[in-house]
């Protein structure tokens, strides 16, 4: 299990010395996502919540894929960074025909339980710290409130990276990106995956990872069993 300075100094590494870019990383971890939504609720209408960081750029290629996989995704997107990498990860979106809500706000609880089969949260990731600004406060409050099944990408958004938080939001799945993070031992939910099958030998050796071994060729792995031991 990372702390959030590991979490850092994973990326970093993986960036700076194996020379991987942050568009291969987010693909591979964007399509994990994906697949494990897929292999665990039936095809219907996802609300997939982007934030500004890379988290939300895992949820842009995740809603892409979905829509491959017979989902119909649509995005909350609220605060777009003027990035090439996120431009063009939109565009792809758009130029697949997938909805974007307009505005900053999400709609009622109300709204949201009649429209949604599932909701994708791509908020925030292990970098986020202190207290959500608008408008995510108030969209985390409306997906708290929510009882539609929630998929959290990496991190729960707004919980602390190491203790967790209980009284924020409660996902039904956590997919752990990487390596698992402190905060899933306060995980609750159902279904636990570990995804982002790119970490090298030596870097797991070195963080002392440990990480289980992955089934043939998948990208994805069900450590739900695993994490209640």
């Amino acid at each position: 299990l990372l702390t959030q300075e590991e979490a850092q100094n994973v990326d970093l590494e993986l960036f700076n010395d194996y020379k991987f870019s942050v568009d291969q990383l987010m693909e591979v971890a964007g399509l994990s996502v994906a697949v494990a939504i897929g292999r665990t609720y039936k095809a219907g209408n996802v609300l997939v919540c982007c934030g500004p960081g890379n988290n939300g750029g895992d949820g842009l290629v995740a809603a892409r894929h979905l829509s491959l996989y017979g989902f119909r995704p649509t995005i909350y997107y609220p605060k777009r960074p003027n990035k090439t990498l996120f431009n063009n990860l939109a565009t792809q979106c758009q130029k697949m025909e997938l909805e974007f809500l307009d505005g900053a706000q999400l709609s009622t609880v109300t709204e949201i339980e009649t429209k949604y089969d599932l909701i994708v949260d791509g908020l925030f990731g292990f970098s986020f710290k202190g207290s959500p600004r608008p408008p995510f406060d108030e969209a985390l409050k409306i997906l708290k409130e929510s009882k539609v099944p929630i998929c959290s990408i990496d991190i729960p958004s707004g919980w602390d990276v190491e203790h967790g938080d209980p009284n924020g939001i409660q996902p039904d799945m956590l997919i752990s990106l990487t390596a698992p993070k402190l905060c899933a031992q306060h995980f609750r939910g159902r279904i636990h995956y570990l995804g982002g099958r790119f970490v090298p030998k030596a870097m797991q050796n070195k963080y002392q990872l440990d990480l289980p071994s992955y089934p043939g060729t998948d990208c994805v792995m069900d450590i739900t069993q695993l994490s209640e031991i």
